[in-house]
Order: C-alpha cells, then structure tokens, then sequence
C-alpha cells in the first residue's frame, strides 16, 4: 500500500531515456528510478503513459489536501478534502502499479545529475562572501548580538499565549506592526484572515478505579465539553484503529484510550488528530489520547483534532505515563473508571490578520523573497519554540538588512502567519489571495519546526535552482551551516505553493528534541539559546539576501502540462 494520504513531496522527471518518480514524506517514501531502453520505450502504450500521468495529477491534488512536514502534521482545511484524498488515493496506487508491472524486469537505479550552473554563476554566488560574512559578524559578535531572543522575550513576557480568538493575539499582532514601523521596514501592513475561536475552559480527569488518581490532559482543539457534570465511564485501552474496530464491541459506552507506539510525529498524529472521530464510530463517549512525544515528565502535550462524524465525543490528551499506566492495569485484568470533566466550547469563527513587512527591492521590486513564521500559539504555551523564534527571526532577517543597509535587487517579504495551530488559516488565506503572483516569487521560506542549531536549507525546486542553493550554502562554512536537503520541511504554511512550482525552503537545525515541549507548558524561552538564535538569524537573513539579489531567476518547477507535452 503506497501511504499517499502522508505523501508530502512529489517529483516527477521524465528523460529521453529513463523515468525517476519519488514521493516522500516522513511516514513513508517511496523512489522509483527506471531506465527506459528505446526498445522498451517503443513497446509503451498510451493507456500506461496515461497511468503515469494520473499518477502526478493525484500526487499534487493530494498534496493541497494533505499535509505532511518533518513535524508530521496532518492539517487539512475541511473533510471534503480528505474524502477526495481517498479516491485520488487509490487511482495513484492503481498507476503505481501498471507502471511496476511495465518496469519491473528492467528498472535500474540512475545516479543523481551532477550541478552544472549557468556560466559565471558560482563566480556571482561566491562573491556574496563578503557581504554574508558582514551579517554573520553584525548578528554573532556585533551591534545586533542577542536583539533576536530579546524582541522574542519581550513578546512572549508580554503577550504569553497568543491563541486565535484572543485579545492577547490581536494585541502581540499590533505590537508587531508598531516594532515594523519604528524600525522603518515598507509597506507595513496587516490582511484579514477567518480563525476558529475555540476555549478550553476548565478540564480535569480522575481515574477512581482501581485507585483514586488525578490524569494530567489537554483537551484538544476543537473538541466538544462534557456534560457540566462530566462522564464516568469506564475504560478501554487499544494501541491501533485496527485494535479498536477489533475491540469495537466492547467499546460501545466506555472512553477509549488511544496509547500507539511512538514511531514519528508524521506517524503517530494521526490519533490525535483523528481518534475521537473513530473512537465515536463504535460507541464510545470519549476519548484520551497519548500526547504526541517520545518523552514526558507527566506532561500532557494539546494540539488540533478534526471530527468526521456527526457525533461528537469529547477528546483530550493523557500524558505517556498515565497512558501506559493504564494500558498496565488493563493487562492485568483489572477495571479502570475515569471521570472526565472539560468545558471546551466551540464559538463562531473570528477574523485575526497576517502580519507583512518589506525591504523593497532596488531594481526588481515586485519580484520577492518571502520569509515566514507564524506569530499565534496554543493557549498553554508561550509558544517561544513553536513558533515563536522562526516567526521573529523572519522578521529580524529585515530589520538586519536595514540597519546594515544592503538592499537586494528583489523585494524581501516577512509575513508572520496568524492562525497556523488551528489549520493554517493564515497561510492558505494567503495563498488564496496571492497565488495569482506566484511567477513574482524567487523563493518562499518558513522557519517552523525550531530554532535550534542551524545546519543549512531544506528545499524543494527544480534540479537546477537545487544546485543553485547548494552553492549558496557553501557561503556558510564559517557556522557550520552548509547542508542541503530536499525535500522542504518544516513550512506548513507555505507547502501549497509547490503545486504552482514555486522554490521553498525551510531551516534545517538540529531538532531532535523539539516534540519535547512542542504544544506543551515546556514551550518557553528557556528552549531558546541567544547564541543559537542569532547563527540562525544570520544563515536565514543572509540566504533570502542572496537569492534576492542574484541575477538568475531560480526556475520554478514545469507545470502538469508541461510534463504531460515532455512524456511524448
């Protein structure tokens, strides 16, 4: 079964002589490379070049549908989406397949194309040394050494939690624009975005058999309240779907408790995301579900779930302990009570804004780099990790550019999103709007899977505008920041502009702890580190310059027309 539901690139390169289709996404990976002798090429028919083609359609309507980073999250924007994700599904596996059969008895591994840049083209990039290395002073040792963390410390100190529907959002995305303004960036402004207004309310959970015991929990976003006097039921435990639809019979009236193995956040999200839906389907009254980690101090981690069903059950996150605890005593054959209370509530969606701010370009103006971030959180967290620190780094990247006055030969485009945790409201508001300018756009970039030490780019382009970045980030040696990865993660918001073709990038850092504290009370500046911060400044201020100012346009991916003319 190829997981495409996960699928979070897609690549498709058709040569005079050979075939190479990779799909790829945290949870699941697929890279199939075939050699096309001319005699086998002769012997395709127009019904499996037609196969090959409803492959690529699928893989990029299921990628405006799904979502799938290094963080692995599974956002989509409604569940017709995810209806016609299951249909796009099974025709791309039914490709996969003819196109096996055609391929199977010849294919053959290509080697990866080497870099072959316009002339003088590595003779241009290498000559931003200079400049980049003037930034890497000005931010590590220099008059900017530790403004980041500490305009970052003054928003979370401020502000705390900024979830979507809160006056504290709103009033952090004035304060936003107002520190824009007195540092003199263009065209400040702010654009509407509709958000989800959800509250917690009050919430607790007690186990009372075998033992009185209190359960750490996060409601999760969206879900409906209890009953004021809450639910006692008592207590199923399974591991898996397959386990509960196994289980089903005896789930009907008791609250589920999901406590998967952890494999990866792209993996096991997805019983976060949609565990109340299929714990509803046979019976139950509600659910606990294993915070989204590998690792806990008896720390209950929130984060947003979808209902696909019209009976809706309560659902909140249990810590790993409590989970595992629970999964223990069932073994034993013991009888598990719990009594959850929660007073979420769902009100009618609000309007909160995105957050712009420029360097205009000298010569090339409505051509841009943008950078990202997004500037809402959860509501029990300052959400200095996530995301806090990429949301103010991209907005520094500008104030930089200004206080060493170097202006790019393109416009550099900040946008701090709104309304990310919910959905990604503010990046698809904005890819509503603007996706008619997607030909302007250089290269877009979001910093959102942390701010930990940096080691380079990940990126999804063309080959040609990959071995571009590539020469880029051999500018960066100097703070060990010269990997190159594909595809991009890390940008949630801005994966919808792949399917246009347009270049993306995210920050490439060491982020083996991140799902620590991610959508937890652990998410405070004390996660972040000023000397850190600042190497990661540096890198991403001195990568949009670059690609902002160099001569050659990066390529932006052939639309579906275009591979379908090159497939002959």
């Amino acid at each position: 079964m190829f997981c495409l539901m996960s699928v979070a690139r897609t690549h498709l390169s058709l040569h005079a002589s050979s075939w190479q289709v990779v799909l790829q996404s945290n949870g699941c990976q697929v890279c199939l490379r075939f050699a096309c002798p001319s005699d086998l090429q002769s012997r395709l028919t127009m019904r499996r070049r037609a196969s090959l083609r409803t492959l690529l359609a699928a893989c990029l309507a299921v990628h405006v549908g799904c979502y799938v980073v290094e963080r692995g999250d599974t956002r989509v924007n409604n569940h017709v989406l995810r209806e016609q994700n299951l249909v796009l599904e099974e025709r791309a596996e039914n490709s996969v397949h003819s196109l096996i059969k055609v391929t199977e008895s010849t294919s053959t591994t290509i080697p990866a194309p080497q870099c072959v840049l316009p002339p003088g083209m590595a003779e241009e990039i290498q000559g931003y040394q200079e400049v980049v290395d003037r930034v890497i002073d000005y931010v590590t040792t220099g008059d900017f050494k530790g403004q980041v963390y500490s305009h970052l410390a003054n928003l979370v100190d401020t502000f705390g939690p900024r979830m979507t529907g809160t006056g504290e959002l709103e009033a952090a995305i004035d304060w936003m624009v107002e520190q824009s303004i007195a540092e003199n960036l263009d065209n400040v402004h702010t654009e509407d975005v509709q958000v989800p207004h959800w509250v917690r309310n009050n919430e607790s959970a007690w186990m009372t058999l075998p033992r009185l015991k209190q359960l750490h929990i996060m409601g999760l976003g969206s879900s409906v309240g209890t009953p004021p006097q809450g639910i006692t039921a008592d207590v199923l435990v399974v591991k898996s779907f397959d386990e509960l639809k196994k289980q089903g019979l005896k789930a009907a009236g008791k609250i589920v408790v999901f406590n998967p193995t952890w494999e990866s956040y792209g993996v096991t999200v997805q019983y976060r995301s949609q565990g109340a839906s299929e714990a509803a389907k046979v019976g139950a009254v509600a659910a606990l579900v294993v915070s989204i980690t590998p690792f806990s101090i008896a720390s209950p981690h929130t984060g947003q779930q979808y209902y696909s069903v019209e009976n809706k059950i309560p659902v909140a996150s249990v810590t790993l302990e409590d989970a595992a605890m629970m999964e223990r005593m069932q073994a034993r054959g013991q009888n598990i009570t719990v009594k959850l209370i929660m007073g979420a509530k769902n009100y009618p969606d609000t309007i909160s804004r995105n957050t712009v701010a420029e360097i205009l370009g000298t010569h090339q103006p409505k051509e841009t780099v943008l950078v990202s971030g997004h500037l809402d959180s959860w509501d029990v967290t300052q959400g200095a990790m996530d995301d806090g620190g990429g949301m103010m780094m991209s907005w520094a990247a500008l104030v930089v550019m200004r206080k060493l006055n170097i202006r790019p030969r393109r416009t550099v485009r900040a946008v701090l999103w709104t309304g990310e945790e919910q959905g990604l409201h503010g990046g698809i508001e904005y890819f509503k709007r603007h996706q008619h300018d997607h030909e302007q756009f250089q290269l877009i970039m979001e910093s959102d899977s942390g701010t930990f030490t940096p080691q380079g780019i990940s990126f999804s382009g063309t080959p040609e505008a990959t071995c571009i970045m590539e020469e880029v980030l051999k500018l960066f040696h100097r703070i060990n920041a010269t990997q190159l990865t594909n595809p991009m993660t890390g940008g949630p918001d801005i994966a919808v502009w792949e399917k246009l073709g347009v270049p993306t990038g995210g920050l490439k850092n060491d982020n083996s702890r991140y799902f620590w504290y991610h959508h937890s009370y652990g998410d405070s500046l004390i996660v972040e580190d000023p000397d850190v911060l600042d190497r990661c400044l540096a890198l991403w201020t001195s990568v949009a310059f670059v690609l902002a100012d160099i001569r050659e346009r990066l390529p932006h991916q052939q639309d579906l027309n275009h591979l379908e003319a090159g497939s002959g």
